[in-house]
């Protein structure tokens, strides 16, 4: 939990795993479209879902070697007759929902203090997956707001006098600024990768190529201010190919075949020339 969400590098190895094992097994599917559209949502589940099993058995193992002595059990609860494995999950269980039935206690001292550490790590469960998901769409929503902008441009047909102005040096600043984002958030948040952006302009791997070729024309300008944008645009986009091509494709590519491996992983046809 700690290094998917809260480290600054947000390596999170088991959970980047499970979410790479689905997304490859949908991609696999026939209906790749309508599968590969809900692998995000269901892998965060899925993640979820693994955190707290480890938790419920790691705490269960904990309770198993002292089971039953050193528990007080409900009358007629019927617990203690049941196996000494399945009355530690259940306490488990009970303990990390924080349901606090009452039924089985532990009676031992340092038992006594284990328990509510475990109901207080139920609440850090429950708070970094409500973190995690106010966390994740903002993300989203930055790709899909510059994939749109591009598409927008693109349609638009920019001349190159159009781009040869002060005009085109801002549009370029802003461009690069927006993949600076991007390309954080790829860094901070990985488990985005793996969440479809849909069969419409929103998705920046069928776009992002229209700001390569943005890039290349800007840095042909006559004026200084357009072609000084026009490679930090270029570096800007450098920088996030190198990171999508280490942390998922790894293509050992230019930044125009990371961005055409970007587009086949994600299902799309690259826009722009």
């Amino acid at each position: 939990m700690f290094h998917t969400i809260w480290h600054p590098t947000r390596h999170g190895g088991l959970s980047r795993l499970v979410m790479a094992a689905l997304w490859k097994l949908a991609k696999r599917l026939r209906a790749r479209t309508r599968v590969v559209g809900l692998v995000g949502p269901l892998a965060m589940v899925a993640v979820v879902a693994m955190w707290a099993v480890i938790i419920v058995l790691g705490w269960a193992i904990v309770y198993w070697p002292h089971m039953p002595d050193s528990f007080a059990f409900a009358p007629r609860s019927g617990l203690s007759r049941e196996s000494e494995l399945l009355d530690s999950v259940y306490l488990s269980l009970v303990t990390i929902a924080t349901l606090g039935l009452g039924d089985i206690a532990p009676a031992e001292g340092w038992l006594r203090m284990a328990s509510p550490l475990e109901a207080l790590i139920g609440f850090v469960l429950l708070t970094a997956t409500v973190s995690w998901v106010l966390q994740i769409f903002p993300t989203l929503t930055r790709r899909r707001v510059l994939a749109i902008r591009l598409a927008l441009l693109h349609r638009s047909g920019m001349s190159e006098q159009e781009l040869d102005c002060a005009v085109g040096a801002a549009l370029l600043d802003g461009l690069a600024t927006e993949v600076v984002r991007v390309r954080i958030d790829f860094t901070q948040y990985a488990e985005a990768y793996y969440f479809h952006d849909g069969e419409d302009d929103s998705s920046l791997a069928a776009t992002i190529g229209y700001a390569f070729h943005l890039a290349r024309r800007g840095q042909e300008a006559r004026r200084g201010d357009v072609r000084l944008t026009a490679r930090v645009l270029a570096d800007a986009l450098e920088d996030l190919s190198a990171v999508l091509d280490q942390r998922f494709l790894h293509t050992d590519g230019t930044p125009a075949e990371v961005f055409a491996a970007y587009a086949a992983d994600h299902g799309r046809a690259r826009t722009g020339p």
